[in-house]
């Protein structure tokens, strides 16, 4: 006998999901395919589950936009609970050193120059990078301490919001592949006090601001409010190429097309749009946009 039909149907878009505490990101993508009946989803940006906060969801189409979306800036607020150390940089682990020194919020800012600009920064013991084919935090929870490379990474801004006997709040803008709770331990031994994140909140992730977001109670009980934005939502910090149908035809085809006209943007990543729909994204070169990736969508 064959399989039976999916049911499940062709949806393009974006959902900007604001993740609750507790929840993978893999299991929040889970749940949105169900709630829209969607055939393909993914999401830009893992979220642990320690972490709230925005979570982009592609559907159809907008996954051919993810790349660009991490490529963006990211926004968090997090706290951070000094006198100990643990084997996952946050709440979620054990503690594997302890101090009885707490600073003081002076202390604090003193160092905050330390964190900005393009740093060092090892990544956490228990993350997603791989090693050898296996995911760190695999290696970790089987015993093994993976050896992880110190990288570079951006932090364009680290601010405290607050400090107490205890802990501080701090929120920071950061390039991609940026560890907040690397910032928390790092900022700790700097310090000398240890520290470790407790709670960790995104903001931003690329175009997508918090206000944009939605809860995934309000998408189960039904939101009356449209939630799915448009493919192109994911390219809102690229320039936009309008074309006409001729050229909209030689991108679909892989084939680039000569841009003309004082708007026309220098170098660097765009995306062509024809009709209100977003039909290529790809690199003006030398008066040219070369499209890298094209969009089947209906204009």
């Amino acid at each position: 006998m064959s399989a039976p039909r999916s049911t499940r149907q062709d949806i393009d878009g974006w959902v900007v999901l604001d993740k609750p505490v507790g929840m993978t990101s893999t299991h929040a993508v889970a749940r949105l395919k169900r709630i829209f009946n969607a055939k393909k989803a993914g999401h830009a940006g893992t979220l642990d589950p320690l972490a709230s906060g925005i979570l982009p969801i592609a559907f159809g189409e907008a996954t051919k936009t993810v790349p660009f979306v991490q490529d963006g800036e990211k926004a968090y607020r997090f706290t951070v609970r000094f006198g100990a150390e643990t084997d996952t940089d946050d709440s979620d682990g054990s503690i594997v050193a302890q101090s009885e020194l707490r600073p003081a919020p002076a202390d604090i800012l003193a160092l905050l120059p330390n964190f900005i600009g393009v740093i060092e920064q090892t990544p956490p013991a228990f993350s997603a990078i791989k090693i050898n084919g296996e995911r760190a935090y695999d290696l970790a929870r089987d015993g093994v301490t993976p050896q992880l490379a110190a990288r570079p990474v951006t932090i364009h801004a680290l601010d405290l919001v607050s400090a107490g006997p205890d802990e501080a709040v701090f929120e920071a803008r950061c390039g991609k592949g940026t560890y907040v709770r690397a910032i928390a331990r790092d900022l700790g031994r700097l310090l000398g006090c240890l520290g470790h994140v407790t709670t960790l909140r995104r903001t931003r992730v690329g175009p997508f601001l918090e206000a944009d977001s939605i809860k995934l109670s309000d998408l189960e009980e039904g939101a009356s409010a449209p939630v799915m934005r448009r493919v192109e939502a994911g390219l809102g910090e690229l320039h936009r190429i309008i074309v006409d149908r001729d050229a909209a035809a030689r991108l679909r085809r892989g084939q680039s097309v000569l841009l003309r006209g004082a708007d026309a943007p220098m170098d660097g990543s765009a995306y062509a749009a024809c009709g209100g729909v977003v039909i290529a994204v790809g690199a003006v070169e030398k008066g040219e946009l070369v499209p890298g990736r094209v969009f089947n969508l209906p204009f």
